[in-house]
C-alpha cells in the first residue's frame, strides 16, 4: 500500500509539473501574432484595433509593399503571403516555446484574447492548427484525399493557422513558388501528406474552437452579448471561436459582426468605437476649415423644394469653404431654382448650375459633380445631397466631417417609417435585405456607426479617398445599373467602409410618391405622405405653444368664443390663391346645386374643399390640428372630426360684403382669417347677437371656435373696402 501511494504521488507531482511547464510555456508572452497587409485599409485599422483591445503583440509584414499575390478575391493567388513569412519565421524557428499565430488582417477581427486563445490550442492538443472551412479550395479534386470528418468542417483555410514556431517555421519554409501561386494548395499539400501531417503533429479546427471562417458558415454564426462585450457564438457546434474571418464573399456579414464584436457595441456601453480618431474644428477660423464640394441632385418632382434649397444656406459651415453643384433635372423646380439663385447667389458665387434643357443623365451628373474634387487637390471632401432629403440639423456637415470616416452618411428616414437612406444587408443578389438590426437603428433604439453595405441620398466622402483607392474607379456609371447601386458595389470592391451614423438627429426623407406638380400648390397636398414637412410649412409656429401657454396663446374674445393661431401666412397665401385660380365661387344665391337639396339657407360666395380636391387633407386637419384644441377647450367634449361643410367664402363691398344672422349646422364652427385686415380689406369680423361681443380685427391665420347651434346666433360684419377671406368647417353636424 505504502509503494501504491508514493507512485501515486509521484504520477501526481509529474503531473502538476507538466501542466505548470506547458501553462509557462503558452503564456502570452511568447506568442506573437503574424499577419500581412500592404496598405492600411479600413478593415486592416479594424483588426488592429480588436488587436489593441486584447493585448495581442502583431508584426504586420508587407506594408508599403506592392501586391504581387494576384487577385485573390476572384481566384487563386496569395503565395506572397508566404514568402514573407518564410522569412520573417527564419527569426523563430529554434524557439520551441514560442507559439505563432499567422492570421489574414483585412477580413479578421479578434473576438477574445491570448489567454483563451492558448487554452484552446492546448486543449486540442496538436503543435499546428489550420482553421478548416466547408469548400475545398481551390482544387475540389483534393477533396477525397481528405481525412474523414465526422462532426465539424473538413477542409483547410489558410486565412488562419497556430502552431509552435519551429514547426511552422520547418512548414513555410518549403514554399519554393511564385507570388502568384496559391498559399492555400501550398499548405493543403502538405496537410494531404500524411507523414509530413503526422510529422507536424497537424490537424484542423474542424469544430471552429479557434477559427471561425463565415464562408459556408454564415447560418451558423449568431451574435452572443455577454457582459459589456458581444461574441461571435457557432450554433453548430456550440463553440465561441476567438478568431472571425469573413473569407470568400462574406465580408458584408463580417462588417455587420465587427459592428458589435468584440466591444464595438454593447448592451451595457453603447457605441464603443464611436469617440476614436475624432477630429475637431471647434476653434479653427472659417478659412481654415475642410473645403467642402456641396452636389445637390434633383432628378424627380419634389415636395417642400424650397425649404430644401433654404436649408443650403442656413449649414452651419462656412460658405466660402463650400462649393456648390446643382443638377436639376425637374422642368417644374426651375422656377425654385431661380427663386433661390436670385436670393443667394453672392454666397455661392463658383456655384454650378445644371438645368434640364442640358439633357445631362443622373450618372453622368454624378460624376461629373464629383470628378470635379476628385480633380482638385484642395477637396477635402465631397458631400452629396439629394432633393428628398431634409436635413433639418444645420451642423450636420461638421458633425460628419469630425467622424473622420472615408464614406459616411447620416441616417434618415421617412417620418413614421421604416424607410431609410441605409440598407443593413444584401441579398445574394445584391439587391435590399433587412438586418437583424435594423429596425432597431432606425427607430433609434441602438446608438452608433454602422458599417453597412449601402447608403443614398446624403453621404460624405473625403477627398483623400476620392484621389487614392477611388482615382481610377467609375463610382456612378455602369450600364443597366442605378447609379445608388454602382456607387455602393464600387465602394465595396475597393474595400472601403461605408459607415451611417444615427448619434444624432439629422433629418429625414421626403416622400414624393404622390406628388402631384400639376396644382398651383402642391405641398399643401402632402398632409398624409410627409406630414412633418406639411406641418413646419401650413401650421402656426405658435399652434404648440397652446398646450404649453394657454394664457398666452389662446384668447376668448367672447363668451365660449375661442382664439387661438393654427394657419401659417404660407398656408393662408396658398389656399387663397389655389381657390382664386379654381375660380369657381358661387353666386352667394339660396340655389346651391353642390349641396344635397340643391338649397343653402344662408349663402355665402365660397368654394368647397371638394371642389379643389382638398377634403380629404382638410379633414386630416381637423382631427391632427383642431380636435387637439377643441379637447383642450371644451373638456369633456370628443370630437368625432366629421365635417361635411368645409368652404372658402370671399367677402367683397361690390359682391357680398356681409352675412345676415344665423346659426351654423355643425356642433362646433371654425373660422379661420386667411387675410388682414388692414392691409387686405378694411371692415369685416364677427358679431355674436346673443352677448352683443363682437371680434372686429381678427389675425391672419388664427381661428375662431364657437358653439354652432342655440346659443351663438351670429352674423358677419360689412367688409367696407378690398377682399376679405375666411375658411369656415362646420365640424360634428
Amino acid at each position: 500500500m505504502p509503494s501504491c501511494r508514493l507512485l501515486s504521488l509521484l504520477v501526481l507531482a509529474f503531473f502538476q509539473s507538466s501542466v505548470s511547464a506547458e501553462q509557462r510555456r503558452l503564456s502570452p508572452e511568447n506568442l506573437l501574432v503574424i499577419t500581412a497587409a500592404t496598405e492600411e485599409t479600413d478593415g486592416f485599422n479594424r483588426f488592429m484595433r480588436t488587436a489593441r483591445e486584447f493585448n495581442y503583440t502583431v508584426k504586420v509584414l508587407g506594408l508599403g509593399e506592392n501586391w504581387r499575390g494576384g487577385d485573390v478575391a476572384r481566384t487563386v493567388g496569395g503565395g506572397q503571403k508566404v514568402r514573407w513569412l518564410k522569412k520573417e519565421l527564419l527569426k523563430h524557428s529554434d524557439k520551441k516555446d514560442m507559439v505563432i499565430m499567422f492570421v489574414d488582417s483585412y477580413d479578421v477581427i479578434f473576438a477574445s484574447g491570448p489567454e483563451e486563445l492558448l487554452l484552446k490550442f492546448s486543449r486540442l492538443g496538436h503543435k499546428v492548427i489550420f482553421s478548416a472551412e466547408g469548400f475545398c479550395w481551390p482544387d475540389q479534386r483534393l477533396a477525397s484525399k481528405y481525412p474523414e470528418v465526422h462532426s465539424g468542417k473538413r477542409y483547410l483555410n489558410s486565412g488562419g493557422f497556430i502552431g509552435f514556431a519551429p514547426d511552422l517555421s520547418a512548414i513555410v519554409q518549403q514554399w519554393k513558388y511564385k507570388d502568384n501561386d496559391d498559399d492555400q494548395l501550398f499548405y493543403t499539400k502538405i496537410y494531404l501528406d500524411k507523414t509530413q501531417r503526422t510529422k507536424f503533429n497537424m490537424t484542423l479546427d474542424h469544430r471552429s474552437r479557434i477559427f471561425q471562417n463565415l464562408n459556408g458558415a454564415v447560418e451558423e454564426v449568431v451574435l452572443k452579448f455577454e457582459r459589456a462585450k458581444v461574441r461571435a457564438r457557432n450554433v453548430a457546434y456550440d463553440t465561441l471561436p476567438v478568431i472571425i474571418h469573413g473569407n470568400g464573399p462574406t465580408k458584408l456579414q463580417l462588417n455587420y459582426l465587427g459592428n458589435y464584436v468584440p466591444t464595438a457595441w454593447t448592451y451595457e456601453n453603447g457605441c464603443g468605437i464611436c469617440d476614436d480618431d475624432l477630429l475637431f474644428f471647434n476653434d479653427a477660423p472659417d478659412e481654415e476649415m475642410p473645403l467642402v464640394y456641396v452636389a445637390v441632385f434633383i432628378e424627380h418632382a419634389t415636395p417642400f423644394m424650397e425649404e430644401f434649397l433654404d436649408r443650403l444656406t442656413t449649414l452651419n459651415y462656412p460658405t466660402g469653404r463650400i462649393r456648390l453643384f446643382i443638377h436639376n433635372n425637374v422642368v417644374y423646380h426651375e422656377r425654385h431654382i431661380q427663386k433661390f439663385w436670385e436670393r443667394h447667389r453672392s454666397l455661392f458665387p463658383d456655384a454650378r448650375l445644371i438645368g434640364p434643357e442640358e439633357n445631362l443623365q443622373e450618372d453622368k451628373a454624378r460624376n461629373m459633380a464629383v470628378e470635379a474634387c476628385k480633380k482638385n487637390s484642395k477637396c477635402d471632401y465631397y458631400f452629396s445631397i439629394d432633393s428628398d432629403v431634409a436635413l433639418t440639423n444645420p451642423d450636420t456637415l461638421r458633425i460628419l466631417i469630425e467622424e473622420n470616416k472615408s464614406v459616411i452618411a447620416p441616417m434618415l428616414s421617412k417620418h413614421g417609417k421604416l424607410w431609410s437612406n441605409f440598407w443593413g444587408a444584401l441579398s445574394p443578389e445584391g439587391f435590399y435585405s433587412r438586418s437583424e438590426d435594423y429596425i432597431e437603428i432606425v427607430q433609434g433604439k441602438r446608438i452608433g456607426l454602422w458599417n453597412v453595405p449601402y447608403i443614398t441620398q446624403a453621404y460624405l466622402i473625403k477627398g483623400s479617398m476620392l484621389r487614392s483607392k477611388l482615382s481610377q474607379v467609375s463610382l456612378y456609371v455602369d450600364e443597366g445599373m442605378d447609379p445608388d447601386m454602382v456607387f455602393c458595389r464600387s465602394i465595396r470592391d475597393q474595400g472601403v467602409f461605408m459607415f451611417v451614423s444615427n448619434r444624432d438627429e439629422f433629418g429625414r426623407l421626403v416622400s414624393s410618391a404622390n406628388f402631384n406638380t400639376s396644382r398651383l400648390h402642391p405641398d399643401m397636398w402632402q398632409i398624409f405622405d410627409n406630414p412633418v414637412d406639411w406641418k413646419e410649412k401650413y401650421i402656426s409656429e405658435n399652434y404648440s405653444k397652446i398646450f404649453e401657454d394657454e394664457k398666452s396663446f389662446v384668447e376668448q374674445p367672447c363668451p365660449d368664443v375661442y382664439w387661438f393661431p393654427a394657419f401659417s401666412e404660407k398656408m393662408c397665401d396658398h389656399l387663397v390663391e389655389t381657390m382664386e385660380d379654381n375660380g369657381e365661387w358661387s353666386g352667394g344665391s339660396h340655389k346651391d346645386e353642390r349641396l344635397a337639396g340643391g338649397y343653402e339657407n344662408v349663402p355665402t360666395v365660397d368654394i368647397h374643399m371638394n371642389q379643389i380636391g382638398f377634403e380629404k387633407e382638410w379633414l386630416k386637419f381637423l382631427k391632427e390640428y383642431i380636435v387637439p384644441v377643441t379637447e383642450k377647450l371644451y373638456p369633456g367634449y370628443y370630437p368625432k372630426a366629421q365635417a361635411i361643410m368645409n368652404f372658402v367664402v370671399r367677402y367683397r363691398p361690390d359682391e357680398q360684403p356681409s352675412l345676415r344672422p344665423h346659426h351654423d349646422s355643425s356642433t362646433f364652427t371654425i373660422n379661420i382669417a386667411l387675410n388682414s385686415k388692414g392691409v387686405d380689406y378694411e371692415g369685416g369680423g364677427c358679431r355674436f347677437l346673443r352677448y352683443d361681443c363682437k371680434v372686429e380685427s381678427p389675425r391672419k391665420g388664427w381661428s375662431f371656435m364657437h358653439p354652432g347651434r342655440l346659443t351663438h346666433y351670429h352674423e358677419g360684419l360689412p367688409t367696407t373696402r378690398g377682399t376679405r377671406y375666411i375658411m369656415v368647417s362646420f365640424v360634428d353636424p
